[in-house]
C-alpha cells in the first residue's frame, strides 16, 4: 500500500502545444499511459478518440477564432445560441469565438448551416483535418474567418477579451474530493480510471495508492482504523484481480483511493 498526499499544479507545459499533442497529454491521463506519448503519436491516439466517441477529450483543448462578417450575418450565428463557447462582439462585423475542440465540432455538424459556421468549418477543417471534418458547403465566402494564437490572445487580454483564456489543472487526490470538483459544471474533467487501470501492475508497483486524510493524526486510533480499512480493501482487490476485471474489482475500493483528474 502506498500513501501520498494531495496536490494540485498549472499544466504549463500543454502551452505552446498543438492542438492533437494537448489532447493527448490530458487523455492519456485517464488510462495512465503517458509512456505511450511519441512524436506523431497524437494523430493515432486523437483518431482512436473520435472513433470511439469519448468525446469529452475533445474538450481539453481550445480554439479562439476571429470572425469578420456583416452585421446579418453575425446576428444569424447569434440566433443558433451556440453551447459551451465564449462569443463576444468586440466590435461592428466582428466577433471572437472560444471553445473547446469538441464544441466547435458539434457547432460545425449542426443543420442548417449560418454564413459564419460554414466559414469556421472551412476554415476549421483546412487548419485541422485530423480534427475536423470537411463541410458539406464550401466555396467562397463572405465571412473571413482566421485562427488567433495564444500569444495574440495573451496581448488581448482586457475586459471581456480575459474570458477567452483557458488553462489546464491537474489535480492527484482521493476519489471524494474528485467527487466535488466534477460538480463545477463550467469546466471540463478527465479522470483517470480504475476501470482500465490494473494496479497489480508493475507501472503502479503492484499496489494501490491511497491519499493521506487531513483529518487524522499519525497514529491516532481514528488514522490506524482508515489504514487498516485501506490495507483489507488492497488485499480484497488484488484478490479479486485474479479472476476479474478491474471493472469488478474496483468495487471493493474505497474513497481513498488517490485519483488524477
Amino acid at each position: 500500500m502506498n500513501l501520498i498526499n494531495p496536490s494540485a499544479m498549472i499544466m504549463h507545459e500543454l502551452e505552446g502545444m498543438e492542438l492533437g499533442q494537448r489532447i493527448e497529454a490530458c487523455g492519456r491521463i485517464c488510462y495512465k499511459s503517458e509512456n505511450k506519448i511519441t512524436h506523431g503519436s497524437s494523430e493515432k491516439f486523437v483518431r482512436d478518440i473520435i472513433k470511439r466517441g469519448h468525446n469529452s477529450v475533445l474538450e481539453m483543448a481550445t480554439i479562439t477564432i476571429e470572425v469578420m462578417a456583416s452585421s446579418g450575418a453575425i446576428s444569424e450565428f447569434y440566433s443558433l445560441l451556440p453551447k459551451y463557447l465564449v462569443v463576444d462582439w468586440l466590435m461592428p462585423e466582428h466577433i471572437l469565438i472560444t471553445g473547446s475542440v469538441r464544441a466547435f465540432r458539434e457547432l460545425c455538424e449542426e443543420e442548417g448551416c449560418a454564413m459564419v459556421v460554414n466559414a469556421l468549418a472551412q476554415e476549421l477543417h483546412k487548419l485541422h483535418p485530423d480534427l475536423f471534418n470537411a463541410p458539406a458547403i464550401t466555396g467562397r465566402s463572405t465571412v473571413a474567418v482566421r485562427q488567433v494564437s495564444d500569444g495574440e490572445l495573451h496581448d488581448m487580454m482586457a475586459g471581456t477579451v480575459i474570458r477567452h483564456r483557458h488553462m489546464a489543472v491537474k489535480f492527484i487526490v482521493n476519489r471524494a474530493v474528485s467527487h466535488e470538483i466534477v460538480r463545477h459544471r463550467p469546466c471540463s474533467f478527465l479522470q483517470e480510471s480504475q476501470r482500465y487501470c490494473r494496479y497489480d501492475s508493475d507501472k503502479f508497483g503492484n499496489q494501490v495508492t491511497f491519499i493521506k486524510p487531513c483529518f487524522y493524526k499519525d497514529s491516532s486510533p481514528e488514522y490506524m482504523f482508515w489504514y487498516t480499512a485501506c490495507l483489507e480493501a488492497e488485499s480484497l482487490y488484488l484478490k479479486l484481480l485474479k479472476t476479474s476485471s478491474p471493472q469488478a474489482a474496483r468495487t471493493v475500493l474505497p474513497n481513498s483511493c488517490k485519483t488524477e483528474i
